[in-house]
């Protein structure tokens, strides 16, 4: 019989702290299936490759992705045969950023204050979806909605670069407040000289902190795991085992991280916090499965995809149950705990 398996896997990760990134940056997915023929391609570092477009579309039989849900999401509602094989939660310095003397010291004074909502000429608009969900869950926590605010609609590519627009108009004195996560965000704060006037992950409810990276999502396509799922099993525990190597190896992981986000050193340190090396292990628990169900309900609710994705349905906790069993016995496991 022919051998069907594919010759190559591809995956896709978004530039935030992923286990992906760092299994990549050591080399670990390529080596796992080396003695296999298959090559390991990064969809973002193939120069003659399928469209990158793919890693918001995801219908690529050989690609596992990991990276936000608002994609993951919009993908799965279009169409595309996907299955969530696990999901992350890493906590990504979500805040909203004022002027300095503005008067925003809580998620109470966001009340009749003009909130930048940006829109970007892209397939998905996740960046719009971001701010709408973080100012969501600071208006929640308060007992208010986005109802209770003024969004003001931004042209969120009027200039390059993440978080750029939206700073500008805060301090052009067009908005009064702006969402930004991640680390890359702390740098461009800083130049704008805005300040932190709520910080999401200090909320007490992580209802409050969901958003497109809390929980984030690996899939698969069903194809793949139908026809090979020794293949998805075998990528998940190169996952599950870089994460434990993240977990202690810090020092390591900030500089992978300061790679994968493009940011500096700096900007992973304030972003990330002291446990950000413990944080990076997919799971499939009831918890990360409701969080993403509400996620979901919020999305369509406010336009960003259009038949419902039961979310349950959707997960196979199958593959990475396999997976962690196979941890111990991958190469670069044992060599670190011979």
């Amino acid at each position: 019989m022919a051998d069907t398996r594919p010759a190559d896997l591809w995956f896709t990760r978004c530039p935030v702290p992923t286990a992906t990134g760092i299994a990549a940056d050591q080399g670990w997915l390529a080596a796992e299936f080396a003695a296999d023929g298959i090559a390991v391609r990064s969809l973002q570092d193939a120069g003659a490759g399928p469209d990158r477009g793919e890693h918001f579309r995801h219908r690529l039989p050989t690609l596992v992705r990991e990276g936000g849900n608002v994609p993951a999401l919009w993908a799965r509602s279009t169409g595309a045969p996907t299955r969530l094989v696990g999901l992350t939660w890493f906590e990504e310095r979500q805040v909203v950023l004022a002027r300095p003397g503005a008067g925003l010291h809580g998620p109470h004074d966001l009340k009749g204050r003009r909130l930048a909502v940006p829109r970007r000429a892209i397939e998905i608009d996740f960046w719009r979806a971001m701010a709408l969900r973080g100012f969501d869950g600071a208006l929640r926590q308060a007992g208010l909605t986005l109802a209770d605010a003024e969004l003001v609609e931004l042209d969120g590519d009027a200039l390059p670069g993440q978080w750029e627009a939206e700073l500008a108009a805060l301090r052009d004195g067009r908005v009064d407040a702006v969402y930004t996560k991640g680390s890359v965000a702390v740098e461009t704060a800083a130049r704008y000289g805005a300040e932190v006037a709520i910080d999401l992950d200090a909320l007490p409810d992580r209802r409050w902190r969901v958003n497109n990276g809390t929980p984030r999502p690996i899939t698969v396509d069903q194809r793949l795991l139908d026809e090979h799922p020794d293949l998805v099993v075998r990528f998940l525990a190169v996952l599950l085992g870089a994460a434990d190597w993240g977990r202690d190896h810090p020092g390591d992981l900030a500089r992978i991280l300061a790679d994968e986000t493009g940011s500096g050193a700096e900007g992973v340190a304030r972003a990330y916090g002291d446990g950000f090396h413990r944080e990076l292990h997919a799971a499939l628990d009831a918890d990360r499965l409701d969080l993403l169900a509400d996620q979901e309900e919020f999305l369509r609710r406010h336009g960003f995809h259009d038949a419902p994705v039961d979310v349950s349905a959707w997960a196979d906790p199958a593959p990475l149950a396999a997976a962690r069993d196979l941890v111990p016995r991958l190469a670069f496991v044992a060599q670190e705990h011979p």
